[in-house]
């Protein structure tokens, strides 16, 4: 028996069979006729009762072939389908299998596009900085000729504009009219590697750059200053998110009392980042806030508190009166905190933020810079002005708008990616 008739329960009539069958059947019509002339009809009772009994023996020939058909569908498996069937299927097992690995693929591919790698935000973030300064000095090498005493000025005139500072400009300058009398260079060319190792050299420094976050065993006090509008609280936001997602305990203090929308704006990020916000009434003391956060932080076992302050840099006086109360306040609870007292400065202002950085250096003790907001501009050369000038470590950096995008400064990533495509026929 085949498929068809295992599946359906009904066997093929051979065609010499059905023509037997049909002048069999001629032959009886033929004679039931001339028998039908001759004999008289038969009773209507008895007619029913045969038709009632050829519709019980149908059922009972139907019942037996479901029965069959039931019996044959359960005696099929793999090892009774044809070989085609048996391909079919891994056919298909095969082709599904693709078509779960191929989503697999799309969907970590999603991942790798939201998730950067730290060498490409670096990359993404300084490419206004580096390509800026890649066209600077290539127009200025190709106005010039020989190197002299125009050349030189021109050169500091540079990288002034270009936001690595006044300091870093004279000195390099200097350095390279020294270089180029020990090498008697006379073709700008000469000098383009050159500077590339003075700029290395003058971030460099003697080697202790300081840009590691002071964490303690227990709680870490890490407080935050910056003028109003440069990314503090954004970047503390963040910061929450990144060190939670770590697997610290974080807690936030808002400590800006004197702006209603910063308390606001920092509980949003609160919420959004699902970390407990510590606030206190309207226009309420500062200091009165951090050690209410303080005193629950140690009750609640928090790893890292985070305290966001006011940036009234115009009244200096007060600010720094408002400073150092919520330093005493913090000692009084933690003696050795604040760990870290971390300057927020926007990059984009370039020039006006190694101003900022001034000013709050004599205002508090700056432990390490929160370089905001890289991404957007192509002043990242201040970098080298607030470690030639100042000597404070920038040890965190903004490199956007999304959740992730802030990570700790490291100082050799950012020079490579800084200075990347610079001069490249000379450094390979």
């Amino acid at each position: 028996m085949g498929l068809f008739d295992r599946l359906f329960g009904v066997e093929k009539k051979e065609p010499a069979e059905e023509e037997v069958e049909e002048t069999v059947a001629s032959e009886a019509a033929e004679a039931d006729g001339a028998e039908m002339a001759s004999e008289p009809e038969l009773p209507t009772e008895e007619k029913t009762e045969s038709e009632g009994l050829m519709e019980s023996q149908l059922e009972e020939v139907s019942e037996a072939a479901s029965e069959e058909m039931t019996s044959e569908v359960e005696k099929v498996t793999a090892d009774t389908l044809p070989d085609y069937y048996v391909q079919m299927r891994a056919q298909l097992d095969a082709a599904s299998r693709k078509v779960e690995e191929e989503q697999f693929q799309e969907a970590l591919e999603e991942v790798r596009k939201r998730r950067e790698t730290e060498t490409e935000k670096y990359n993404r973030s300084l490419q206004k900085t580096r390509s800026g300064f890649l066209e600077s000095l290539n127009a200025f090498f190709a106005n010039f000729r020989t190197v002299d005493e125009e050349f030189f000025e021109e050169l500091e005139e540079l990288l002034i504009t270009s936001d690595v500072g006044v300091q870093v400009a004279t000195q390099l300058t200097e350095d390279l009219r020294q270089e180029a009398r020990l090498e008697n260079a006379k073709k700008p060319e000469d000098l383009r590697r050159v500077i590339i190792e003075k700029l290395v050299d003058i971030y460099d420094k003697d080697g202790h750059y300081e840009e590691e976050i002071n964490f303690q065993e227990g709680l870490t006090v890490m407080l935050f200053v910056g003028v109003n509008g440069v990314g503090k609280t954004t970047s503390i936001g963040k910061l929450a998110y990144r060190y939670k997602e770590e697997g610290r305990k974080v807690m936030l203090v808002a400590a800006d009392t004197f702006r209603a929308g910063a308390v606001a704006q920092l509980v949003e990020w609160g919420n959004r980042v699902d970390v407990p916000v510590v606030t206190g009434p309207e226009k309420s003391d500062p200091a009165s806030v951090v050690y209410d956060g303080l005193e629950r932080a140690q009750a609640e076992g928090v790893d890292v508190l985070l305290i966001d302050t006011a940036g009234r840099l115009q009244n200096k006086d007060n600010l720094m009166a408002e400073l150092e109360k919520i330093g005493r306040i913090i000692q009084r609870v933690v003696p050795d905190a604040p760990h870290e007292n971390l300057l927020a400065l926007d990059a984009s202002t370039g020039q006006n933020a190694l101003v900022q950085a001034k000013e709050f250096s004599k205002i508090t003790p700056v432990t390490g810079i929160v370089l905001t907001k890289i991404d957007g501009t192509a002043r990242g050369g201040v970098v080298l002005a607030i470690r030639q000038e100042l000597d404070i470590p920038v040890k965190l950096i903004g490199f956007g708008e999304k959740l992730d995008d802030i990570g700790d400064f490291k100082s050799e990533q950012f020079m490579r990616s800084l200075l990347d495509g610079v001069f490249v026929s000379d450094i390979d």
